[in-house]
C-alpha cells in the first residue's frame, strides 16, 4: 500500500482517549502506514472553505483528502449503526475499488462489505452526535 489509510469516525470521539487508542491500534495493524485523520485543524479550514463557496463540506474530503487514500478504516456507533458522513466517505473509497474495514471501539479490525450495514440519516447522526443546543454528547 503506498497511499494512506483514512480513519473515518464520528466527531463526537474527536479529542478522547478513544480515537488515540483506535489510531494506535490501526497503526499496529498496517505497520509503516500513514494514516490520514479527519480530526485536525487543516481539515476543519478545508470543510469549512468549502461551505464559504456555496458547496457542501463534505465535498472537501471527496474531492482533497480521500483521492489520496489507499483504504479505509471506519468506526461506528455503539450499536453498529453507521453514521452518515462516516458511510459516504467509506462508500467514496469502496466506489474506487478500496478495500473497507470497520474497528470497533474495543479496536478489532475486519473487512467490511457497506451493503451489509445499517446507515443513520443525517438527522439521526447528528442526534448521536450534538444535542439540540450544540453540545457534543459522549459517543
Amino acid at each position: 500500500m503506498k497511499g494512506k489509510i483514512y480513519f473515518g469516525h464520528p466527531i463526537n470521539v474527536y479529542d478522547t482517549e478513544l480515537e488515540a487508542i483506535l489510531l494506535r491500534r490501526i497503526a499496529l495493524c498496517f505497520p509503516g502506514v500513514p494514516i490520514e485523520n479527519p480530526n485536525q485543524k487543516r481539515h476543519a479550514d478545508g470543510y469549512k472553505r468549502y461551505v464559504d463557496f456555496g458547496e457542501r463540506g463534505m465535498e472537501y474530503y471527496f474531492k482533497e483528502v480521500l483521492p489520496d487514500c489507499d483504504t479505509g478504516v471506519f468506526l461506528a456507533f455503539r450499536d453498529g449503526a453507521w453514521g452518515a458522513g462516516v458511510f459516504a466517505e467509506a462508500k467514496n473509497l469502496a466506489d474506487r475499488g478500496c478495500v473497507i474495514w470497520q474497528i470497533t471501539p474495543d479496536g478489532v479490525i475486519f473487512e467490511v462489505n457497506l451493503d451489509s450495514v445499517l446507515v443513520l440519516s443525517v438527522a439521526e447522526t447528528k442526534a448521536r452526535i450534538r444535542t439540540v443546543s450544540g453540545e457534543i454528547l459522549p459517543y
